[in-house]
C-alpha cells in the first residue's frame, strides 16, 4: 500500500454541547492531514501529484475556513467536533478519489498541537 498525505489549514469558530453544557464561543486554527492510499502507482510512478491532493483539500477547506461551524449545513444535524469535521473531510475528498480508484488511509483535523480526531474506514481503492 501506498499513502501520500497533505497538510492544510483553516480557522474557524464553534460552540460544542458536552455533557449537557453548552460551551463558549471559542475559535481554532484548525489543521488538517488528509491520507489518500492506493494498491499501485500510476504510470508516473505517483498515488496521486500532490498538487491534484492540495488542490482538493483546499477546494474543502475552503467552505470552512472563516466561518461559524454551527452555522453551516453541513452541521445543522450533528455538532462540529472535530471529529465530525473529520469525517464531513473524508466524505467531500471521497467523492473525488473513488473515481480514480484511489482510497483514504484517514483524515485528521487538529484543534491544538496536542489534540487530533481522525475519521477513516476501510480503504475501498485499488
Amino acid at each position: 500500500m501506498y499513502e501520500i498525505t497533505v497538510t492544510k489549514t483553516f480557522s474557524a469558530a464553534h460552540t460544542l454541547d458536552i455533557g449537557g453544557e453548552r460551551e463558549n464561543l471559542h475559535g481554532h486554527n484548525f489543521k488538517v492531514e488528509a491520507t489518500v492510499a492506493s494498491e499501485e502507482l500510476n504510470v508516473d510512478g505517483l498515488v496521486l501529484d500532490f498538487r491534484v491532493l492540495k488542490k482538493w483539500v483546499n477546494e474543502i477547506l475552503e467552505d470552512l475556513d472563516h466561518t461559524f461551524l454551527n452555522d453551516l449545513p453541513p452541521f445543522s444535524n450533528m455538532s462540529p467536533t472535530a471529529e465530525n469535521i473529520a469525517r464531513f473531510i473524508y466524505n467531500r475528498l471521497e467523492k473525488k478519489t473513488v473515481p480514480m480508484g484511489l482510497g483514504i488511509s484517514g483524515i485528521a483535523v487538529w484543534e491544538s498541537e496536542n489534540s487530533k480526531a481522525v475519521y477513516t474506514k476501510n480503504c475501498s481503492g485499488s
